[in-house]
């Protein structure tokens, strides 16, 4: 994974010696706290598991007493504990800003997913037919009845909302978040 900033021909170093610069790989706990980094390690030598999609970063918010445990804040926003043996890039992960552009027609996401997955297009439910989906058929587009399901239904029932606690808009602002 290539960070923003690196160029042809520029010299990458890696290891707890290397100097704090953009591109070179060092265990977190050789990194100062606020340290902006990429391509992080969830366990030792695991070649990089966090940070790892484009314009995405973690930083070093802390290290532990006797330095074996580093405290890094994941895009998410969400901070996770992690050995400070764990190697991490300096720096961003180039490709910033991929999602600000419109994707304008359908073919552009046909030609996306095509390299991905086969996950589009997606059919509603409601648009099929009885025999293929629980949602489908009627006599006009409706699902028909609730939506909600046990965690414990067969296998072909488990379409909507699995085992649901709460359905609807999240009202009420910021203390419905788990923080």
């Amino acid at each position: 994974v290539a960070v923003e900033g690196a160029h042809t021909g520029q010299f990458v170093y890696c290891g707890s010696k290397a100097q704090l610069s953009i591109g070179n790989v060092l265990p977190l706990g050789k990194m100062p706290e606020g340290t902006i980094i990429s391509m992080c390690e969830e366990k030792a030598m695991d070649r990089g598991k966090l940070a790892r999609a484009s314009g995405t970063s973690c930083m070093v918010v802390g290290h532990s007493d006797d330095m074996k445990k580093t405290r890094i804040r994941l895009p998410s926003g969400s901070r996770k504990t992690v050995p400070s043996s764990c190697r991490a890039i300096v720096g961003i992960v180039a490709g910033g800003g991929r999602m600000d552009k419109p994707v304008l027609k359908a073919g552009n996401n046909f030609h996306k997913y095509k390299v991905k997955r086969n996950c589009w297009p997606k059919v509603r439910g409601s648009a099929k037919n009885p025999v293929e989906h629980p949602h489908g058929g009627g006599n006009h587009q409706h699902v028909g009845h609730p939506t909600t399901l046990a965690r414990s239904s067969s296998a072909g029932q488990k379409v909507g909302l699995i085992a649901a606690r709460r359905t609807g808009l999240l009202k009420g602002g910021a203390g419905k978040y788990k923080k």
